[in-house]
């Protein structure tokens, strides 16, 4: 298995950006038949190192995860994370 897992840093922290952007993550395990499991979570504790929401999903093998990297609708969801998104970091590993 791999786990996928993307912090996210908002350019503004406005409700309907915050839903918007988590509808559209949590969208993605309905459109990516692939993706084996997806949590979304938005954190509740500010301080500087933090980061406003976090996307973490796992998938059976790398392969996996490489055709979710260019799937038409990732690429979709990129396109408007982009908008809303000043930064994001990313850890994968296989467990």
């Amino acid at each position: 298995m791999v786990k996928h897992i993307v912090f996210f840093k908002l350019k503004e922290k406005k409700d309907d950006v915050i839903d918007t952007l988590r509808n559209k993550l949590l969208s993605l395990k309905d459109q990516i038949d692939f993706i084996r499991h997806l949590e979304v979570g938005i954190n509740f504790k500010e301080s500087e190192r933090a980061y406003d929401m976090a996307l973490i999903t796992d998938f059976d093998n790398e392969e996996d995860l490489a055709r979710y990297a260019t799937h038409p609708y990732h690429l979709e969801v990129i396109d408007y994370i982009r908008t809303v998104v000043s930064d994001t970091k990313v850890v994968d590993f296989k467990y």
